[in-house]
């Protein structure tokens, strides 16, 4: 491509495809590799800059991934992020120690201000933390230009060879001036002039589909939610004719969707199929409580679906499906560690009729998703629909899966859904829980004992941090009434109020 780019440097973080996207956003092209891409590959691909991403590991362990010292001899501008931090420093002489207090979580810095990374902010920051080793020797020829009350060295710097560090993670939304940092570095120390942007992106996905597709055909597994409808929109476009789409309902979804989704595609120019498959799911999923075993299962299900209609069909080779990059990272892609195993990623068979996967939205988060969704010009429905995992319910019922379970959490979600319409309320994302916790309560003059339903709602833009909306107390309150005393089977109502990190958003 003729775009300025940036080469981030994989070591294992969870947050490097976000990088990337803050990257993208400053209008910078960006591209992942590994952190140990050799450095005839990295000149071949003249990057304006670096970025070093986090990682799990300790740079001093045995088998800690490293990058190659001369990496940093090159003459172009890096900038490490916490792990990709202490790799600088360890590279280069410095030293790395255990904390004697670790950080995790948002932690307050001051930061020097004349240092060109951190032009433009005041000297109080926030940034979020999350290490237990730190930086305990500076290399020759850098200097400290951010400290914490525990962290003397939360950003480092060496003007003269442009190599920087922050221990922080300025990628991430709890950083509240990240993204001026990223964009500091891109543009005022690697020189971007900012020739990017997500048109440019389109046309690079409808050349790599048609790229990979050729004149083969293609099966879609079409759910109606954000990121299916989109890849249903981009594929329709990048080859007409070619693209067929089967709707599973596999008997996990909420109230009524099965039936909203069938009607919303049916005047679509697509070639739709449904599929009623409550029995066979809830029959392979009766007695499974382990949420990863329900994710596989419910892949292989999915898989073996697509496979009878594909026969059906004819000589379809290629599965197509809307993944997207929170899906890869959570799933321990790509050296990342394993959160949990998303159905369409982790619990894929290996033994697949397909000859192979089409997955053009698996670089993107949902956000830039519903961006080229409106340049599809799919409607505002689609584009602005709430995530809804490809398991379904089977992921919000806690513990066993059963019908009688499945619905009562769609009746106790479809009023949390009600309330949250008719309130002045924002969310990005809200449900009800399942949980598998019963708990006693008074129903008139009688002992009613019944299950406990959590209800959640977060505010996020990237789906990989989130914080808990605050919901007011009244419609709170509203919520609970009317699901204990509409829900027959429900006790109690909680609200989680719990970010992410620690915990995920959904809660298997």
């Amino acid at each position: 491509m003729s775009n300025q780019h940036v080469i981030v440097l994989d070591f294992g973080g969870q947050y490097k495809e976000l990088i990337a996207r803050r990257v993208r956003e400053c209008k910078v092209y960006s591209t992942i590799e590994p952190g140990n891409m050799p450095l005839d590959k990295i000149r071949a691909l003249h990057p304006i800059g670096i970025i070093l991403t986090g990682g799990p590991d300790s740079v001093y362990a045995e088998n800690a991934p490293h990058c190659t010292p001369q990496l940093f001899e090159l003459g172009i501008p890096v900038l490490g992020i916490c792990y990709g931090t202490q790799l600088l420093a360890w590279a280069k002489g410095g030293e790395v120690s255990p904390c004697q207090n670790s950080e995790y979580g948002r932690t307050p810095m001051k930061i020097d201000r004349q240092s060109i990374l951190f032009q433009g902010l005041e000297e109080e920051q926030i940034g979020l933390m999350s290490h237990t080793d730190q930086i305990s020797r500076l290399p020759a020829g850098f200097r400290s230009i951010a400290h914490t009350q525990t962290c003397p060295n939360a950003a480092i710097a060496d003007d003269e060879h442009r190599l920087y560090g922050v221990q922080f993670h300025p990628e991430v939304e709890n950083t509240p001036h990240g993204k001026e940092i990223i964009y500091n570095f891109l543009y005022h120390i690697c020189g971007a002039k900012g020739d990017y942007d997500m048109r440019n992106y389109e046309a690079r996905l409808l050349a790599d589909i048609r790229r990979q597709v050729g004149k083969q055909q293609v099966l879609l597994g079409l759910s109606g939610g954000v990121d299916s409808s989109v890849c249903a929109a981009l594929l329709a476009k990048a080859i007409p004719g070619q693209l067929h789409c089967i709707f599973v309902d596999h008997g996990l979804m909420r109230k009524n969707e099965g039936d909203e989704v069938e009607a919303a595609f049916a005047k679509r120019d697509l070639h739709l199929i449904r599929v009623n498959a409550e029995a066979q799911f809830l029959s392979r999923l009766s007695g499974i409580s382990d949420p990863e075993q329900k994710r596989k299962i419910i892949g292989e299900e999915f898989v073996r679906i697509f496979e009878q209609e594909a026969h059906k069909l004819g000589d379809i080779q290629l599965l197509a499906q809307g993944t997207i990059y929170p899906d890869v990272i959570e799933s321990g892609a790509n050296n990342s560690a394993n959160i949990k195993s998303h159905h369409n990623v982790g619990g894929l068979p290996e033994n697949m009729c397909f000859t192979g996967l089409v997955e053009p939205l698996r670089g993107l988060f949902k956000d830039e998703v519903r961006i080229l969704g409106r340049q599809l010009g799919l409607p505002k429905a689609f584009v602005d629909r709430q995530p809804f995992p490809g398991p379904g319910l089977a992921v919000r019922v806690v513990g066993e899966i059963n019908k009688e379970k499945l619905d009562i959490l769609r009746e106790a979600d479809a009023i949390f859904r009600e309330e949250m319409a008719r309130s002045r309320c924002k969310a990005d994302q809200f449900f009800a829980v399942l949980t598998n916790t019963c708990s006693v309560g008074v129903v008139g003059d009688f002992r009613n004992y019944g299950y406990v339903i959590a209800l959640r709602a977060v505010k996020t833009t990237d789906f990989m941090t989130c914080e808990y909306a605050p919901l007011s107390h009244s419609l709170l309150g509203r919520v609970s009434s009317r699901i204990v005393n509409e829900v027959r089977g429900v006790s109690r109502v909680v609200y989680d109020i719990t970010g992410k990190p620690p915990a995920t958003i959904e809660w298997e």
